[in-house]
């Protein structure tokens, strides 16, 4: 609801327990009663209007916060991608430079077989 809204509630809340008080009552409030009760109504409205405020202070708070962290959420995911994409990169770096190690490895043990056979064929002779 809005505040105008809730501003006349109040007021109309206020007025009808000014009315049912004053109609058990043969005698009518005297002008110093009505002064009290209109002064302690502006004082509750007042401090009604002061709660109001600090609830959209509050709420723009909330949204602000809430904001914030919504962007540190992307920039942690942002850096939660990259480190993935850095540890994919340096698993296959890693695994190439195996793979190229076992195949160097691989292509000199076949000449050293053929090498050694040849060898063993030129002794048998």
């Amino acid at each position: 609801m809005k505040t105008p809204t809730w501003k006349s509630l109040i007021m109309s809340i206020g007025f009808g327990v000014l009315l049912t008080a004053g109609c058990g009552q043969n005698d009518p409030p005297s002008v110093k009663q009505s002064r009290a009760i209109a002064a302690e109504n502006m004082q509750l409205q007042k401090q009604l209007d002061r709660s109001y405020a600090q609830i959209e202070n509050l709420k723009e708070q909330y949204d602000q916060e809430l904001e914030k962290r919504q962007k540190l959420l992307e920039k942690c995911q942002q850096e939660r991608d990259q480190w993935k994409a850095k540890s994919r990169q340096s698993v296959r770096d890693q695994v190439k430079s195996v793979l190229d190690s076992v195949m160097a490895d691989n292509t000199r043990l076949r000449e050293e077989n053929a090498r050694l056979k040849a060898q063993i064929e030129k002794l048998q002779k």
